[in-house]
């Protein structure tokens, strides 16, 4: 016993000793303050759901270039706009790579897709497809038409069930988080494939076929991010934290089969129509399939497009109405622009969402109090670098806590409170103070789209219904688990239809 209790405290002395030459080496090294750190395993027990305001937390102590370890990892946590500024320009080629994450290997085809690929040549094929084809503004005018129809299609659901529920001269209950949902995932869908996959003109068939698909795309979400084993990789081989290797693999394998299917069937119907004639591209798959990329890598796109544009989509649209529920002094502001610019005898277009600056100013408002990414996508530096004036050595894992930043009492006033006049005049003033969709080249190639989506939608919303709460309670703000911070509960409102709406618009869908 004896015998034990002296390996233990020899370990203990070896580890302590261990830790102090580590700290004497991070202090000569100038790297970025660090709260104290175990073996091992560094600062990982510090870290608790939600993350983004756990490390909002250790940076309000530590400064806003913070530095952890999470197992063998190197992080550095950035919550200050003019660092993050200074890593997406003099900085940006260095910190433009991805680490490598076991939920990439598993569930992302090996990290080859556009969000998880390195900085090479397969990210920059990808690049050039999603930036300058599938999402350029070229690409989003060829599929106005779909926005506009899946916007409509919500206005006439919301119309029918108050019409029906109430006689259309009262207010009812609806709830609102699923037909956002469908609405979004719709809108990827036709860009993807050319198919609606909800409603009621859709077959059983593929509904079902895309309910399992939505399901698994919040399991998707649900596993991604950082795990354990990608800071303590010795740990793989002994325990599989709460079954979640499994877990992704059982996950993989489901998705692989529903996306191969749309790969096969988009091909055999291509085979169908041209008779062996080369066809326009009219969807993404068609033009992947043109220029020859391998099937993986068109199911790694399609999960990376369904992934990062719907539920973050549907999840903006939900804190806007959320929040302007909240605030019906904001909403009648924004609806009185629309009765304005666009009128009453039509739904708002693309074309009008420059000239609705109210209703942009609520968009950056929700997006700067409720972003769909707290945590930017994680960067990783492929050389020494400089940041913040401190020292930040190769492979070093980058996290821009952007949900910090853009709630910074020293960045903006009254930080926590909905306030969308706060941007009338700022222009681009603001631009790496609110950074939803991250900047340099690794950012968000479907911030163009997602401004689009949720303009229309919301547009419609207001120009065509009143709006309440339901009780005299706000509605609760809380926010739910996942990486896109959901609302913790659906968004249930009272609806009724706008009278002067009704002759030139509603009956008219």
């Amino acid at each position: 016993m004896e015998d034990g209790w002296l390996y233990v405290a020899s370990a203990s002395s070896f580890l302590f000793l261990l830790f102090l030459f580590k700290l004497q080496r991070s202090n000569k090294r100038n790297s970025p303050p660090s709260p104290p750190s175990l073996p091992i395993i560094g600062h990982l027990l510090l870290i608790n759901e939600p993350v983004h305001r756990t490390l909002q937390s250790l940076s309000n102590r530590y400064g806003p270039v913070l530095s952890l370890s999470f197992g063998s990892r190197a992080v550095v946590v950035i919550s200050s706009p003019s660092v993050a500024e200074e890593c997406f320009t003099r900085n940006d080629i260095v910190l433009a790579n991805r680490p490598c994450l076991l939920c990439a290997k598993i569930m992302f085809y090996g990290g080859m897709t556009i969000g998880f690929a390195p900085y090479g040549p397969q990210w920059r094929n990808l690049r050039r497809l999603t930036a300058l084809k599938i999402l350029s503004p070229h690409g989003l005018a060829c599929s106005l038409t779909g926005r506009l129809e899946e916007v409509r299609l919500l206005v006439k659901s919301l119309y029918e069930v108050a019409t029906a529920a109430a006689g259309g001269g009262g207010f009812t209950r609806v709830e609102m988080r699923s037909r956002l949902e469908e609405m979004s995932f719709n809108i990827i869908m036709r860009m993807i494939s050319g198919k609606r996959c909800f409603g009621a003109t859709v077959d059983a068939g593929d509904t079902e076929v895309t309910r399992r698909l939505v399901e698994l795309i919040k399991e998707t979400f649900e596993l991604s991010g950082m795990d354990p084993v990608d800071f303590l990789p010795m740990l793989r081989r002994v325990v599989d934290f709460k079954g979640r290797e499994r877990r992704m693999v059982d996950v993989a394998k489901r998705s692989d089969v529903i996306l191969q299917g749309m790969i096969d069937e988009l091909r055999s119907r291509r085979k169908r129509s041209d008779s062996g004639r080369e066809v326009e591209s009219k969807t993404m798959i068609d033009s992947m399939l043109l220029e020859g990329y391998s099937d993986d890598v068109i199911k790694g796109q399609i999960l990376s497009m369904l992934s990062a544009g719907t539920d973050t989509s549907a999840v903006t649209m939900e804190w806007a109405m959320s929040l302007l529920l909240n605030h019906p002094d904001v909403m009648k502001k924004a609806q009185a622009e629309l009765d304005d610019v666009v009128g009453r005898d039509r739904l708002a277009n693309e074309a009008d969402i420059h000239k609705l600056p109210c209703l942009q100013n609520i968009i950056n408002e929700v997006l700067r109090l409720f972003p769909p990414a707290p945590l930017l996508a994680p960067h990783e530096s492929t050389e020494d670098c400089m940041i913040g004036g401190f020292n930040v050595p190769r492979g070093t894992m980058i996290l821009v806590n952007a949900w910090a930043i853009q709630r910074d009492p020293k960045v903006w006033d009254d930080p926590t409170s909905f306030i969308p006049k706060r941007y009338e005049g700022l222009e681009d003033d603001h631009a790496y103070r609110l950074l939803p969709f991250g900047m340099g080249r690794r950012s968000c190639p479907g911030a163009g789209l997602a401004n689009r989506m949720v303009s229309l939608a919301l547009a419609a919303l207001i120009q065509c219904f009143e709006w309440e709460p339901i009780g005299e309670e706000p509605v609760d703000l809380s926010e739910g688990t996942g990486i896109t911070m959901p609302k913790r509960e659906p968004l249930e409102a009272l609806c009724k239809v706008r009278g002067c709406m009704i002759a030139n618009v509603l009956t008219q869908l």
